[in-house]
């Protein structure tokens, strides 16, 4: 490989790591952006009637961890993979899709309302349906890491649907 190839081959290497460092930065503030409002000791949290199948509050940070890691690793490598307008337009659903996750939290904890974190369950599980879509198109191993993801924030969209019902 020629001295050129060689300092090509850094410099996309380079790229690729900046993309995944982005998603990753992303994906950590909006972790931590939502993780304040969360408080499962509250007296208006413990108040409220759950179903039998909901997990317990420690499961929650359980099962975000790895999600919230295939997030930033997905979301890396489909940054990397678009180019151009795609590359613009992936990068907009993702940022719209963790805008979304971090708001369900201010939604339902911080307003104190499982309507109101309803709607924006429901909005995340669209803006999952999106990002898989569009994501698909850039980089299929990327869209098929993401499935956990969209799978458990419509178990969430289940399991806030039954608090809202129950907590009028």
């Amino acid at each position: 490989m020629s001295l050129v190839g060689e300092r090509d081959e850094a410099l996309q290497k380079r790229r690729r790591w900046r993309y995944y460092a982005a998603a990753s930065a992303a994906v950590t503030a909006t972790a931590a952006l939502g993780s304040v409002a969360v408080d499962p000791a509250s007296s208006w949290y413990r108040s409220l009637d759950k179903p039998a199948w909901q997990p317990p509050p420690q499961a929650f940070g359980v099962v975000w961890t790895p999600l919230y890691i295939s997030l930033a690793v997905a979301g890396g490598r489909a940054l990397g993979a678009a180019q151009g307008k795609d590359r613009v337009k992936v990068a907009a659903s993702l940022g719209a899709n963790l805008t979304l996750n971090a708001a369900w939290t201010w939604l339902f904890f911080g307003c104190r309302s499982p309507r109101a974190g309803l709607l924006g369950t429901l909005l995340l599980d669209f803006s999952n349906a999106e990002l898989i879509h569009r994501t698909w198109r850039v980089d299929r191993t990327a869209a098929k890491m993401l499935a956990p993801y969209a799978l458990w924030c419509a178990f969430a969209t289940g399991l806030n649907g039954s608090l809202a019902a129950r907590n009028r």
